[in-house]
């Protein structure tokens, strides 16, 4: 296949025992390792030696309770560390991969989010990602003084001024402000310090931040809405999209339709990398493949299955609908509105019963579900890429930490050889890796422009 211009983008995302909702269950996965950081170091290792650009921690601040008890007591991913704690001790056994974890700006404030990710950027030397969402259950809500989850318009609303206030933070600091002149006594140059002093609709925010400007001037943003609002919000501000397609059409959709509204933000296509979500089961043959992602689906119970869909479509209870018949009607959620539409969309394209829905979205959520051989799965990535649909993906292995194992032994040494993937990391920092541009002080470049 003739190749676009650059390379594919690859992200780790890791989760617990593994994506599919029955991976801790798997005989070669690791149960016992949602508090075990010598699995994450093992695993961020093997990403960076693989090069990928960086490993991905989703986040949400409560344990899922719109399901049963007897759910809750199979699920293998009830509990996990703070993701910005275990990046910051990741970011001491590793070099070179990005550290990107998921933070809500509709429980947290912009000072905190702020300064907890500038410090993870001088942590790591430059390789700090934050992906902003904001968040999808009603469980959070509860958990944040809320009776029901802010409604899905004002959530948005929030997290624009949210990451406003974040980036003003941010750029409180020149770059060359600490001038530590033993000489004079002058530590900092007063001219080169910026209060912020943001007062809108949803924060009112001094400044400065107790923290100097991060070293990439911004850890990378990254942004997961599809939404509508999503989607505009990404295009506006986000750097790095995760994303859940299902077929090349609407992946292609997607990406032209995010790519073209850039220019209305004055924003380069090239500084937007969009990388879907991919779930891949590898064997050395396709029949083999099949039975490991067959052995997979066996160990789903339907309680299980159900909560994860339930999940998947804002909440909505199906206990009470035939497992073998069709998915109802359902009203328009407030909460993931486009997971909800996915899954959806998927169980009338493909005609699906529930039973059948839970089972293919237990692995990826929605996400993309590919199964074949090493040269196979690099084909469908291949694909993807070279017709625009993709700039990369969001590696989601089925089980750890065999499943990052197989990815990286099998497919990595196949998209190296047809080039379409580094041999050697091109920079320090992950914006260097991904190509992307370092911001401007948003306060230096008002002062030049006003001269």
């Amino acid at each position: 296949m003739t190749t676009k211009k650059g390379q594919i983008k690859l992200g780790a995302f890791l989760m617990n025992t593994g994506h599919h909702v029955a991976a801790w269950r798997h005989p070669d996965a690791w149960a016992e390792n949602g508090l075990e950081f010598t699995h994450y170091r093992q695993l961020a290792q093997t990403a960076e030696r693989a090069k990928f650009d960086m490993v991905f921690l989703a986040d949400g601040v409560a344990v899922r309770r719109d399901s049963s008890l007897e759910a809750l007591s199979r699920s293998g991913q009830i509990v996990h560390f703070e993701p910005l704690t275990l990046l910051s001790a990741l970011s001491a056994v590793t070099e070179h991969v990005g550290l990107v974890a998921t933070a809500s700006t509709t429980y947290n404030e912009p000072y905190h989010i702020a300064r907890k990710f500038a410090s993870l950027d001088y942590l790591s030397g430059g390789r700090a990602g934050w992906n902003v969402v904001t968040s999808a259950s009603e469980a959070e809500a509860h958990n944040f003084n809320r009776e029901k989850h802010m409604e899905h318009a004002l959530r948005y609303e929030r997290a624009r001024e949210f990451l406003q206030v974040v980036t003003g933070l941010w750029d409180s600091w020149e770059d060359d402000a600490f001038l530590r002149d033993k000489a004079s006594g002058i530590y900092v140059d007063p001219d080169k310090v910026h209060v912020l002093n943001h007062k809108g609709k949803h924060f009112s925010v001094r400044g400065p931040l107790n923290v100097a400007r991060p070293p990439q001037g911004y850890p990378v943003i990254v942004q997961a809405g599809a939404s509508e609002d999503g989607q505009d919000f990404a295009a506006s501000t986000a750097e790095v999209i995760f994303t859940a397609q299902q077929t090349l059409a609407e992946a292609q959709a997607f990406y032209s339709g995010i790519k073209g509204r850039l220019a209305r933000y004055g924003r380069s296509p090239d500084h937007l990398k969009i990388m879907p979500g991919v779930f891949p089961v590898i064997g050395h043959t396709e029949a083999e493949a099949k039975e490991k992602y067959d052995q997979l689906q066996n160990l789903i119970h339907p309680k299980v299955g159900l909560a994860l869909l339930s999940g998947n479509l804002g909440g909505f209870d199906l206990s009470d609908y035939p497992l073998d018949g069709p998915l109802p009607d359902l009203p328009e959620t407030n909460l993931n509105k486009s997971r909800q539409k996915l899954v959806t969309d998927l169980a009338r394209r493909e005609n699906l019963t529930i039973r059948q829905l839970y089972q293919a979205i237990a692995g990826a959520r929605g996400h993309r579900t590919i199964w074949g051989t090493p040269e196979q799965i690099a084909d469908q990535l291949e694909e993807w890429f070279i017709k625009d649909a993709a700039d990369g993906f969001n590696i989601m292995p089925p089980y750890l930490p065999a499943g990052l194992d197989n990815f990286v032994e099998l497919v990595i040494p196949i998209l190296q050889h047809r080039g379409l993937f580094r041999t050697e990391y091109e920079g320090h920092t992950l914006r260097e890796n991904l190509g992307l541009p370092r911001p401007a002080n948003q306060f230096t470049a008002v002062s030049a422009a006003s001269t």
